[in-house]
């Protein structure tokens, strides 16, 4: 598939914080709802997707290692989803001659899942010592929409400071926080949850999650339901 039939794309960040299962939720749903993905994973997480899932992602074997990915589940089952991936376009986090790294290069905007207190820094801050970071930079300047789900618990003063200066630059400071009001009743529920509102952030239809209706008990409801099937 080419650019004129893919579309303009959304920019997928994906840092070397630990949350590999948020970013392949991210990418499956925004696949899902039709929109093209230019994939920037950093040096650093490929260790975590290593680590996490136990199969690497290395440059010259993305489009396998993605497909294995996207199709893992949260709690590490295997094939446990299907997803089109031919609107993925693949960057290497080292190339800073990609066409993300350029305000001339269109897309819709970016979303950093995960992204680590390193990554946080080095944006804030306007390092551009990658892709990734640059990428963000760029979205940032051209005012396009910039979601940052930062995935760290406890935060320190630093990391506070970067993120409100994010916040103040326009981005969405988005941490990787699951909300229980859903009826989760899978480590994948609420992966979803951070994951559906990440798109959420950028306007991208999905249904990754129950949205809150204004009346208690629904979570039990759903959590009945799930059982019964």
């Amino acid at each position: 598939m080419d650019d004129s039939e893919r579309g303009t794309p959304w920019v997928v960040g994906v840092s070397g914080a630990s949350g590999t299962p948020y970013a392949a939720a991210v990418l499956r749903a925004l696949l899902h709802a039709g929109e093209a993905v230019d994939l920037v994973v950093s040096r650093a997480a490929r260790l975590t997707v290593l680590d996490e899932t136990g199969a690497p992602f290395r440059d010259a074997h993305w489009r396998e290692d993605l497909a294995r990915w996207l199709a893992r589940g949260a709690d590490g089952t295997p094939d446990r989803f299907e997803t089109d991936r031919s609107r993925v376009r693949y960057w290497s986090a080292g190339d800073l001659a990609a066409g993300p790294s350029s305000g001339s290069y269109p897309v819709k905007g970016m979303l950093i899942v995960p992204a680590s207190t390193a990554c946080v820094a080095g944006v804030a801050l306007g390092l551009s010592k990658d892709l990734l970071q640059r990428a963000a930079s760029v979205t940032l300047k051209e005012g396009r929409p910039l979601v940052v789900a930062v995935r760290e618990t406890p935060l320190g003063g630093q990391t506070l400071k970067h993120l409100v200066a994010l916040d103040e630059a326009g981005a969405v400071v988005l941490p990787a926080s699951p909300a229980f009001y859903a009826g989760a009743t899978h480590i994948q529920d609420l992966v979803d949850f951070v994951a559906g509102r990440a798109l959420d952030a950028v306007g991208v239809p999905h249904k990754l999650y129950r949205r809150w209706e204004g009346e208690l008990g629904g979570a039990g409801a759903a959590a009945d339901g799930a059982a019964v099937d």
